[in-house]
């Protein structure tokens, strides 16, 4: 009997542990960060309908949307999705708290800050790069889930007009029309994104060396880093609650 209940004490006393590595790496890797920039780009999409919708449907769209992606509710989610979908956070852990880690996710976060969304708003300015380094580059283009995880933010936004509409207007859209809709448009941003995605990362990493990007692209492209952001992308569905019917949110 001794082994089973050493066995049980070993696996109760690393649970928390394991929670606080996943805790962790939430907060390093950037999460509640791009959360907060998401809020930003949120709130300048609401103020975008306020001059096109009856004051009515304005407010029922602002409610909707701040009830949705409330912070606390995107976090939950967000982590009970990568609870769910990432069996081991360790390795995910060490490589963004590493010093290139972390200048991955200052980068990150530079890129989509509010002012410079606004700033890049018309395009952004084609980067100039070596053969090298746009070998690299494709590399990491084709690991990172950028076009998925961009797709999701970008309908998550999108839907709150849906949703206002659907709570005012019940029934305006059926189940199989709407997820038919929303397959359709995920595909289509996809395909937007993917267009030009390479120039997209060399923006965005701008400030990584040849070696440094060689080192992310290892990582990304690893057993460990496939995991962590096929997780990712998961979360990032279930944070924003993408596809998920308003009222089942209350």
């Amino acid at each position: 009997m001794r082994r089973p209940f050493s066995l049980l004490v070993l696996m109760i006393c690393a649970l928390p542990v394991w929670a606080d590595n996943l805790d962790q790496l939430y907060k390093v890797a950037g999460w509640p960060d791009q959360r907060a920039h998401f809020t930003d780009a949120l709130s300048a999409a609401q103020q975008r309908y306020r001059s096109s919708l009856p004051p009515a449907v304005f407010q029922a769209l602002v409610d909707n949307s701040n009830q949705r992606f409330q912070a606390q509710a995107i976090d939950r989610r967000a982590l009970a999705q990568l609870r769910a979908t990432l069996s081991d956070s360790s390795p995910a852990l060490t490589f963004f708290q590493s010093p290139l880690g972390r200048k991955i996710v200052a980068a990150e976060l530079m890129a989509t800050r509010k002012d410079q969304l606004a700033k890049n708003a018309q395009g952004l300015p084609k980067i100039q790069a070596s053969d090298d380094r746009l070998l690299l580059i494709g590399h990491l283009a084709q690991a990172l889930p950028a076009r998925e995880a961009g797709a999701e933010v970008s309908l998550a936004i999108a839907g709150v007009a849906a949703d206002s509409l659907s709570s005012m207007l019940p029934g305006l859209f059926g189940g199989g029309q709407a997820q038919g809709m929303l397959d359709g448009q995920r595909q289509r941003l996809m395909q937007q994104i993917g267009a030009d995605l390479n120039n997209t990362l060399l923006y965005v990493y701008r400030e990584l060396s040849d070696t440094e990007l060689e080192e992310f692209a290892t990582f990304a492209e690893s057993p460990e880093g496939q995991a962590y952001y096929q997780a990712a992308v998961a979360a990032v569905r279930a944070g924003l609650a993408v596809g998920q019917n308003g009222a089942d949110l209350r």
